[in-house]
């Protein structure tokens, strides 16, 4: 946000302190300036001349020798300035002065350009007349001028005295300071919430414009109607109608007031709507009344597909999230961010329709981002606009077409106002308590104090003990922004440093983020890094790992701004990020490498994607590869047992193979195998692993054995307990009893030691598997596996009849698994 001096003491007039005082000063009361600089820096000895008398060099085509009338004397200079006339006004350096940049408007020297007299092809010239781009200025602010000779005063601003100061004339006596505003402060977008802030940090008063308005007779309901069919987007709505319309320059005041800020002088009408923006943050329309059909305003919703052609001469493409301005027939602008080519203002306009309106912020934000085109405008309205403003801000405009002279206004304003409350009635009352705002800062500010310095900023504390703050705050909604405002304008440097008074609490992480970083170091524990992955990925993941064309996963929703085909969606799954990692490190030939992530996916309700946010689910993924051999499905698989066993789910786990019609397309067919809780009545899945596919290795460009493992991080936090229990050194002794047996080759060694398990009871403190083999001496469809049975009772020592009787069930329950003992 830029501001001038000048501007700024026209709203706060008794403001005397130097440029510097006042950037550091608004800086302090939290108005953070960016920087800040002198229009008139390296401008010296500059006054104003008229040219007396042209003749033509006697050695130089383009050179012209001229007697200059500087009010003291008359001087000589010779110039190369084609657009010179006898009589013209125009600013001059005189010898020993200062420039601050060159002709060809290119960068400014950092001290300027000093000017000398001087022999041009042998005529003395004692000084140099001024081009626009030679005062510092940008020649596109200044229309009027000459932009390939000298500038030349105009007559219908008044011309200065001869002599007179030069800078003073241009108006550049003036510093320009730009402020960095934080988005919660949308008042501060504007000339008068900066002038605000600066009468209130040095206590000044702050006097705001009071447009004084001479209606006709006429009424402006009379001209123009208004409905706004989406009340949702358009808040409020001000129509207000001027006559008798004089298309002409702006007076020089505002143009040197709109230059100052960067904004190019046009004509009365639309300075005017550029000055009210500036000056009141609401941004402004002006149409041709007589381009608008029927003389009705409609503000509605655009639909799918419309076509419309903007101010600049662009055609968008809309659709029905768009809002837009219409009249009777078409659309005439798109609400908050540009006007149509088929109502713009031209030099034969007779009648003015202004308008000035709060939309929804979010809607203008995203409106201008889908067709491409963000404005002034655009950039104010997308960050909610004070509602009551716009009626104050198309007032001012008014006044200003009347004391510019440029046409008469009507009477009565057309608006239409989605909640019609009173000002007071729907602003936030919070609660004012001294004690608590000193306890806070750790001062002693009186109330008396802090009641001033919440008056000085508009700021109203009631009788009840109530702080009302006004409608243009709309950053005041808790005591702790009330005590915000306190201490900036107090002054943080008179803050005192003190001890927190409170008494020290206790943090922690909360239930979900203490099984995520259980599972997360005990991944570290057993060798993995951590990566981190991209949430978007291209479509082509869902072929690449074989899903099939009816795969659930395919439902992906589809990014609206996406950087390009390879990032359009939100991943479903979040095998493709560990999977191009590993791919990565295989290339660069690291060996044996170990991943994993912890990331969400997105699961959208329904497609296309509503309001209604999608689910993302949180989900633990592992990945590596094995070059050595010495590393495969088991080794994936204790690491998954090792990971349930950190949040104490392993006991009521088990780990599966898949029925054959929910098998993962892309992993191995016969070496995958599903993780699931025990005790649940549907047997859901939290998760999966295996090695993956030949096939999609080979899409990855891995060429080595490559193991997964997904497991749900939100089924894994639901159910965690961290219940573990410590278990002394046993007193009494154990008993060991190994068992060899035949086993059909489709039994599962998981099954087995479940059953054991069961059988065992509490007597039973480990079983391990110590031999496997299969070849000859095995019958054909057999394997011979040998356990280790480990039996302790916690209180006494077991009896040979005890474990004799549990053995007993033990081997009864692998007879009715059709599994024979070997002898």
């Amino acid at each position: 946000m830029n501001a001038s001096y000048s501007w700024l003491k026209a709203y706060v007039p008794d403001l005397s302190c130097s440029d510097q005082e006042l950037f550091d000063a608004l800086t302090l009361t939290g108005t953070k300036g960016e920087t800040w600089h002198r229009l008139d820096k390296n401008l010296e000895k500059i006054v104003v001349g008229q040219v007396k008398e042209i003749k033509q060099h006697p050695d130089a085509d383009k050179l012209v020798i001229c007697q200059v009338d500087i009010g003291t004397e008359t001087i000589q200079i010779v110039t190369g300035a084609q657009n010179l006339f006898e009589g013209a006004v125009v600013p001059v350096v005189l010898s020993g002065g200062k420039v601050a940049g060159g002709h060809d408007g290119g960068p400014l020297p950092e001290n300027g350009i000093p000017i000398k007299a001087g022999k041009l092809r042998g005529i003395e010239s004692n000084g140099m007349m001024c081009s626009i781009e030679e005062l510092g200025c940008d020649k596109d602010l200044y229309p009027e001028s000459n932009p390939e000779g000298i500038h030349i005063f105009s007559e219908q601003d008044g011309l200065p005295a001869i002599g007179s100061d030069g800078v003073e004339a241009l108006g550049l006596r003036d510093t320009l300071f730009e402020f960095e505003i934080t988005s919660n402060r949308v008042d501060c977008y504007s000339i008068l919430g900066i002038a605000r802030e600066a009468a209130a940090t040095f206590k000044l008063p702050f006097v705001k414009p009071k447009p004084q308005l001479h209606e006709t007779d006429e009424r402006a309901e009379d001209y123009i109607s208004v409905r706004v069919e989406d009340k949702d987007l358009c808040t409020c709505y001000c129509a207000r109608v001027c006559t008798d319309i004089k298309i002409g320059p702006s007076p020089k005041w505002m143009r040197d007031r709109l230059r100052s800020c960067g904004i190019r002088p046009i004509n009365n009408l639309v300075d005017i709507t550029n000055y009210v923006m500036l000056e009141y943050g609401q941004p402004m329309h002006a149409f041709d009344l007589d381009t608008v059909a029927g003389h009705q305003i409609i503000v509605r919703r655009a639909k799918d597909g419309d076509r419309f052609v903007t101010l600049d001469g662009e055609e968008r493409t809309l659709d029905h999230d768009v809002l837009m301005i219409c009249d009777a027939e078409k659309e005439i602008g798109i609400a908050g961010i540009m006007g149509g080519e088929n109502s713009m203002i031209t030099d034969q306009v007779k009648t003015v329709l202004f308008e000035a309106a709060t939309f929804n912020g979010p809607n203008i934000r995203k409106s201008a981002k889908r067709i491409g085109l963000r404005t002034d405008a655009s950039g104010l309205f997308e960050k909610g606009l004070d509602r009551y403003n716009a009626e104050q801000a198309i007032n001012r405009a008014c006044a200003l077409v009347e004391e510019l002279g440029c046409g008469r206004v009507t009477r009565g304003i057309v608006q239409e106002i989605a909640d019609r409350t009173d000002n007071w009635e729907d602003l936030p009352d919070i609660p004012f308590n001294p004690d608590e705002i000193n306890a806070l800062l750790g001062t002693t500010i009186s109330r008396e104090e802090m009641i001033d310095i919440l008056k000085r900023e508009e700021i109203i504390v009631n009788d009840f003990g109530e702080v009302i703050a006004p409608s243009f705050r709309q950053d005041l909604n808790e005591m702790c922004d009330i005590t915000e405002e306190i201490a900036r304008f107090y002054g943080y440097d008179k803050i005192p440093v003190t001890l927190p008074k409170n008494s020290a609490t206790t943090g922690g992480l909360s239930w979900r983020f203490r099984v995520e970083e259980t599972l997360r170091e005990r991944a570290c524990y057993a060798g993995f890094s951590q990566a981190f992955c991209y949430s978007f990925e291209s479509p082509r993941v869902f072929d690449m790992l074989r899903l099939p064309a009816d795969a659930k996963e395919r439902e992906a929703i589809r990014i609206a701004n996406p950087l390009g085909e390879d990032f359009s969606i939100m991943r479903t799954i979040p095998l493709n990020g560990i999977l191009t990692s590993l791919s990565t490190n295989f290339n660069r030939r690291n060996k044996d490498v170990h991943l994993f992530e912890m990331g969400n996916i997105y699961l959208a309700k329904s497609l296309p994607l509503t309001t209604e946010s999608p689910y993302e689910q949180m989900q633990l993924t592992l990945g590596f590869y094995s070059q050595s051999g010495d590393e495969d499905f088991y080794t994936m698989k204790g690491v998954v047992e090792a990971l349930l066993a950190s949040v104490s789910l392993l006991k009521c786990s088990e780990i599966a193979p898949f029925p054959e019609e929910e098998k993962k397309p892309f992993l191995h067919p016969g070496r995958q195998a599903v993780v699931k809780f025990t005790d649940w009545k549907d047997h859901r899945a939290i998760g999966y692993l295996g090695e993956l596919h030949p096939a999609v290795a080979e899409t990855y460009g891995i060429r080595a054995r490559t193991y997964v493992a997904v497991l749900d991080c939100d089924d894994l936090q639901y159910r965690a307990s961290f219940n573990h229990h410590y278990e002394g050194i046993a007193k009494f002794p154990a008993v060991t009893r190994d068992i060899s047996m035949l086993v059909p080759k489709e039994v599962p060694a998981g099954d087995i030691e479940k059953m054991i398990r069961q059988r065992g009871g509490k007597t039973l403190e480990s079983l391990q598997l110590f031999d496997l083999y299969e070849g000859e001496q095995i019958s054909e469809g057999f394997k011979s596996m040998a356990y280790s049975l480990v039996f302790r009772n916690k209180e006494k020592t077991l009896s040979d009849e005890e474990v004799q009787g549990t053995m007993k069930k033990i081997l009864n329950g692998l007879s009715g698994m059709k599994i024979e003992l070997r002898s």
